[in-house]
C-alpha cells in the first residue's frame, strides 16, 4: 500500500470518529477553549502510566483486523523473536513495518519504523516513524496510550529536523505532536505557521491549522484554512471541516453545500445516510 492510501484511509477513518462522536444536531456547546492558533494551553488530566509497547499495540491491532490477516505478522513476528542476527532482524522489522501498513494498523507500523530509524538513522524511515505515532494519536481513544504516541513522535521528528533542518514535513509533525501534546502548544502552533509561511498551500500544516481552530472554536479561521486545500486539492476530509466549521457559524447554505460535495468525494453508503441527515437537520 503506498503513503497516499495509507492517508486516506486514515482520514476516512478519523472523519468517521468525528461524524459519530457528535449527535445529529451536533452544535458545539460553550465551554472552555482550547487550542487555538495563539497556542493557548489545553487542561488535560493526566492519564495513569503505562508501558506501551510493540507487543501491546499489535495485539490490539490484530482484533481489530482479524485473524485471516493476522497470520503473516504472526510468522514475521515468530520469526524475529527467533533470530540473533542484526540483519536479519532488521529485514524483518522492515516486513512487519511494511505488512502493518498494509492492513491500515499505523501504531504497530510507527514501533517499528522507529526501531529501524534508531538503528539506520535515515531521514525517510524517522519520517514514518513520527508520521504513523501522529495518525495512531488521531485514530485512539484510549488515553493511557497517547503519552507514548506522542514522545515518541516528537522524538522521530526532531530527528528529522536534525538531519534536515529545513524539513516542512518534520516542522509540520512536530508542530502537531507538540500541539496534541499540551504542553507546549505555542511552539507547536509557531511551527505550523511556519510552515504556511514558507508554503501557504501546505496540505497538512493547513489542515492541522484549521482543526485546532475547530477544537477553539474559531470557525471562521477554520474556514480559510481548507477552503486553502481545497483550492488545489479538493478532498473529502477537508470539505467535511468546512461544512462543520460552517455548520457552526449557522452559514446553513454553505454548509450543506460542503457536505453535499463531501458525500460526492466519499461515496460511501454508510457515510453518505450520516450526512443525509445532517442535511436534513440544517433544512428544517
Amino acid at each position: 500500500m503506498n503513503k497516499k492510501q495509507i492517508v486516506v484511509i486514515i482520514a476516512i477513518v478519523a472523519v468517521m470518529g468525528y461524524l459519530y462522536s457528535l449527535p445529529v444536531r451536533g452544535l458545539i456547546k460553550p465551554g472552555a477553549v482550547r487550542d487555538n492558533e495563539k497556542g493557548t494551553a489545553v487542561k488535560q488530566q493526566s492519564p495513569p502510566s503505562v508501558a506501551v509497547t510493540v507487543s501491546t499495540v499489535s495485539e490490539t491491532a490484530k482484533v481489530a483486523i482479524g485473524a485471516a490477516l493476522s497470520a503473516k505478522i504472526n510468522d514475521l513476528e515468530g520469526r524475529l523473536k527467533n533470530t540473533a542476527n542484526d540483519a536479519d532482524k532488521l529485514k524483518l522489522e522492515k516486513q512487519l513495518a511494511t505488512q502493518w501498513d498494509d492492513v491500515n494498523q499505523p501504531a504497530p507500523a510507527a514501533f517499528y519504523y522507529m526501531e529501524i530509524a534508531r538503528k539506520e538513522n535515515i531521514l525517510t524511515d524517522w519520517l514514518n516513524a513520527g508520521n504513523r505515532f501522529n495518525d495512531a494519536y488521531k485514530l485512539t481513544q484510549d488515553t493511557t496510550v497517547m503519552p507514548a504516541y506522542i514522545t515518541n513522535s516528537v522524538e522521530a521528528f526532531q530527528n528529522v529536523l536534525k538531519l534536515k533542518p529545513e524539513s516542512l514535513d518534520g516542522k509540520t509533525g512536530l508542530g502537531v505532536a507538540y500541539v496534541n501534546g499540551g504542553a507546549t502548544p505555542m511552539q507547536g502552533i509557531a511551527l505550523l505557521l511556519e510552515v504556511v509561511k514558507q508554503d501557504p498551500n501546505n496540505e497538512s500544516a493547513n489542515l492541522n491549522l484549521g482543526l485546532f481552530s475547530m477544537k477553539s472554536r474559531q470557525y471562521d479561521k477554520a474556514v480559510q484554512r481548507f477552503k486553502t486545500i481545497i483550492a488545489h486539492k479538493p478532498e473529502f476530509e477537508p470539505y467535511f471541516y468546512l461544512a462543520e466549521s460552517y455548520k457552526q457559524l449557522g452559514e446553513k447554505t454553505e454548509a450543506i453545500a460542503a457536505y453535499e460535495k463531501c458525500k460526492e468525494l466519499m461515496p460511501d453508503p454508510v457515510f453518505g445516510q450520516r450526512i443525509d441527515q445532517y442535511i436534513k437537520e440544517l433544512k428544517n
